[in-house]
């Protein structure tokens, strides 16, 4: 996968996570797979509102759907998920190590005083 590809799906991937209805989603997709209804349960929109936000999220690459006899189940992709939080994980780990440079540095100032 090239790295503009790349880019694109990290960019797209949150930007469907920017809305709060959709990480509700996400977070109770993360219990098990939930049909539409199911989802639409808690909120105070439409399910055609809340099958939006599914769409938005399946385009995304966050989620599938599947078909089980007259059930669409709507499933949590996890190896998305945890392609964003290895990208993540990469910038947290940089600016751990800078912040452990920053503590040295100020450890050896004061030592000197």
């Amino acid at each position: 996968m090239s790295d503009e590809s790349s880019v694109a799906r990290l960019d797209s991937a949150f930007m469907a996570l920017a809305d709060p209805v959709r990480r509700t989603i996400v977070a109770r997709l993360s219990r098990g797979p939930q049909t539409v209804n199911d989802l639409a349960e808690p909120f105070e929109i439409s399910k055609q509102a809340v099958s939006r936000h599914i769409q938005v999220l399946e385009k995304a690459g966050l989620v599938t759907r599947s078909r089980d006899a007259q059930r669409r189940p709507v499933h949590l992709d996890a190896r998305r998920l945890e392609e964003l939080t290895a990208w993540i994980d990469k910038y947290r780990i940089i600016a751990e190590q800078q912040f452990r440079n920053l503590d040295e540095l100020l450890t050896t100032q004061g030592e000197q005083r």
